[in-house]
């Protein structure tokens, strides 16, 4: 083994091992305290921007953009929920950082060159989801909820018996919580957002050959039940959201056994000029 194989630093005694870790918690928990009080602080814009693809929704059919609360400590819950997951955004990269500089010391650097594209593509792949979400899957999905409402019928006449034998349908309008929105938008955002990684777990299982390109391709059949039974738990109950999820998610389990193939035909390259190289 070359000495740039080395490993940098594995003489440090474990008390120093759990010192460093316990620094390297604080200073993430001091990132996510930090961002989190920041995100507090703008948590009505970001719930606004969250809320732009229910009011085009809602303009769409003539209808004005308003949710209510229903319970009185509603909005401070909301507002908490915001600025926690606003706080873990803005401060995964230093959170990252501290855990790659407490792992990095006992990687070697073939494997530090090897791992650094996947800490990188994971919050990409993370961000693409979210996005893919906001921007494609909750306009089309608070369409077809929207759907369900009923035009309240012209008001009957002031007789009471009139009233009472009147046939007309009774009007079925939207007025969501507050809560309930932001539950199944981060939903939407969270559920995307993770199965976007399924190209970079599979791929660096690929990497570190614990998976093969020809061991995917063989249980294609059963990865499309395990996806079409992740859309059905992922998303709330609605034909719809299931299939966009499949039509987003499976293409990308081609696209891993696509990557995991190349790293095999590299690997093998790189083991027959070994070989050569040898004889």
């Amino acid at each position: 083994m070359s000495t740039q194989d080395e490993i940098d630093d594995s003489a440090a005694p474990l008390i120093e091992h759990l010192a460093e870790l316990r620094s390297r918690i604080m200073w993430s928990l001091a990132a996510f305290l930090v961002a989190m009080i920041a995100s507090f602080t703008f948590w009505n814009p970001i719930f606004n921007f969250l809320t732009h693809p229910l009011c085009r929704a809602l303009e769409a059919k003539g209808q004005a953009c308003g949710l209510v609360l229903i319970k009185l400590q509603e909005g401070f819950f909301v507002a908490m929920s915001i600025s926690m997951f606003g706080g873990l955004v803005l401060a995964f990269p230093i959170i990252a950082y501290q855990m790659w500089r407490f792992v990095a010391p006992g990687l070697y650097r073939s494997e530090k060159s090897a791992f650094l594209p996947f800490l990188v593509a994971s919050p990409a792949m993370f961000f693409l989801g979210a996005a893919f979400a906001y921007y494609v899957v909750l306009p089309i999905a608070f369409d077809f909820f929207l759907g369900f409402q009923q035009v309240a019928a012209p008001e009957a006449a002031a007789d009471v018996d009139a009233a009472l034998t009147s046939t007309a349908p009774a009007g079925i309008l939207f007025q969501g919580s507050m809560q309930e929105y932001l539950g199944l938008t981060m939903k939407f955002v969270l559920a995307f957002g993770l199965c976007f990684q399924l190209p970079v777990l599979l791929t660096l299982m690929g990497k570190a050959g614990l998976i093969s390109a020809e061991g995917l391709a063989s249980v294609r059949r059963y990865a499309v039940v395990a996806i079409l039974a992740l859309a059905a738990v992922a998303t709330p109950p609605d034909m719809m959201s299931q299939v966009i999820m499949f039509c987003a998610v499976y293409p990308l389990y081609e696209v891993s056994i696509h990557l995991i193939r190349r790293i095999e035909r590299r690997r093998d390259a790189e083991e027959a000029a070994r070989e050569a190289a040898g004889e």
